[in-house]
Formats: structure tokens, C-alpha cells, sequence
């Protein structure tokens, strides 16, 4: 008779992978999925670019003070102009630039269990395997002693991807089904908080901050997408609309 619970649901781990053919290959499936993924976008508004100094040709007089105005004026004095009353005037004129994603989470390692089981290589090493694939995630694999013999092995042309400059490799965090997102890895901040008697880490927790890639690549993409069916399913929801009191 199994142990444990038959109709237990099967939870899907997230990880970092790397994208691309590369030996030895980086993937590190979550030991522990972290309890709260922080998702940020920053907006920076502004008033439109001043025109030049110098008067565009038929410049009516109305359009030179409107001009004026505009020149060195705050964002807030540009708001309070009369044209926009009608705020979707103001939506087309406005500047605005759209910041980079963010994620900020906390990876926890724990060596416990697999002590507990008899692994060989947990007993040998602790949780160091896991903690130096991810250290090697925002390293340049032209930098290491396998990445620079097989580099000077294949050369400039192989396929594999420590053979691409002098970056760290790409990475993806996949986190389900819907989110398969291309990352720069800003910062890793390992805390190791308990040691074997041989000094091998047995405990850790990694904070991560990381900024996703966006663009025409497949792998974004597809988790816009994704985002965009979410938000057309959201319409079951618009029954609560008339919950909601709306002037005019």
C-alpha cells in the first residue's frame, strides 16, 4: 500500500533555465517555490518635447503662445491646459515612457530531506551544487575552465552559447504554464545560514531581482500572450459593473 494521499495535486515547481545549447547545461528547479513573487513597472510621465527655438513656417499667433506655454512648463501646468478636458486628448499628447518589468523573490535551499534519504552527493556537498549553478547563471561561460577550452575547441562559430561574447548566458524563469519569461539576472544575494561539519552549505536563501526581456523573441511573446488571453477572460467579471457607480 503507497503512502501519502491519492488525490494529492501534483504542484509545478517553477526554475531558472538557461536558453541555449551550452555544457554543462544550468537548470535549477525551485527546491521550494517562493511564497511571493514582487512584479514591478514604473510609468514616467512628461510634457511633450519643446519645439525648436526657431517659428515653424504660418505659425498662427494662437500656436506661438500655445508653443510658449508649453516650453519649460511643468506636467502639472500642462494638465491644466483647456484642450484638455477632453482627457483622451491628453491620453495622445502626453509623453510617457514605459519602464522594464521587474521580479523580486526569495529562492530558499534546504539539504534537510535528502540527508534524511542517504543522497551521496547531499552528504558530500550539501545544497553547493545548486548554489554554484545558480552563482554560474550571472558568470560568462568564456570565463570558466570547461567554457574556454571547449570555446577554443569549437571557436567562434559553434552553437553553443559560452561561445556568444563575453555575456552571462540567457536565462528563463519559468513559473507555470502561462509564464515562460526571458530575464537579465540584476543581482543574487546568497545568505547561507547553516554548514555541515565539513563547511559544505546545508541551508541557504537566495533573494533575486531580475528584469524581463521584452521584444519580439518567442519566449516573450508567447507569455504576452498568454497575459492577453487572462485579461479577455476577465470580461466574466463585468456583471460586478453594476456595483460600481460611474458619474455622467
Amino acid at each position: 500500500m503507497s503512502g501519502g494521499f491519492s488525490n494529492k495535486p501534483k504542484i509545478l515547481r517553477g526554475a531558472f533555465v538557461e536558453y541555449g545549447l551550452s555544457i554543462p547545461p544550468l537548470i535549477v528547479p525551485f527546491q521550494f517555490n517562493p511564497v511571493q513573487l514582487v512584479r514591478n513597472r514604473s510609468l514616467t510621465f512628461a510634457v511633450p518635447n519643446a519645439p525648436a527655438q526657431t517659428a515653424p513656417a504660418g505659425e498662427t499667433e494662437e500656436a506661438r503662445r500655445t508653443r510658449l506655454a508649453t516650453s519649460g512648463s511643468t506636467l502639472r501646468q500642462f494638465h491644466q491646459r483647456e484642450e484638455f478636458s477632453d482627457l483622451l486628448e491628453l491620453q495622445r499628447q502626453q509623453q510617457v515612457k514605459v519602464g522594464e518589468e521587474t521580479i523580486t523573490f526569495d529562492i530558499r535551499l534546504d539539504a534537510t530531506d535528502k540527508l534524511n534519504d542517504g543522497d551521496p552527493i547531499t552528504e558530500q556537498f550539501g545544497i553547493m551544487p545548486q548554489l554554484c549553478t545558480l552563482e554560474l547563471m550571472v558568470y560568462p561561460k568564456s570565463e570558466s575552465m570547461l567554457g574556454a577550452a571547449l570555446g577554443s575547441l569549437l571557436g567562434s562559430a559553434g552553437g553553443f552559447s559560452f561561445t556568444r561574447g563575453e555575456n552571462p548566458p540567457m536565462i528563463l524563469f519559468i513559473w507555470g504554464r502561462k509564464r515562460v519569461l526571458p530575464v537579465n539576472i540584476n543581482s543574487m544575494n546568497i545568505t547561507e545560514t547553516e554548514f555541515s561539519t565539513d563547511l559544505n552549505p546545508i541551508r541557504a536563501s537566495v533573494a533575486v531581482s531580475l528584469t524581463v526581456i521584452e521584444g519580439p523573441n518567442p519566449v516573450f511573446k508567447y507569455s504576452k500572450a498568454m497575459k492577453e488571453v487572462m485579461s479577455v477572460l476577465n470580461v466574466t467579471n463585468l456583471i460586478n459593473i453594476t456595483d460600481v457607480v460611474i458619474p455622467g
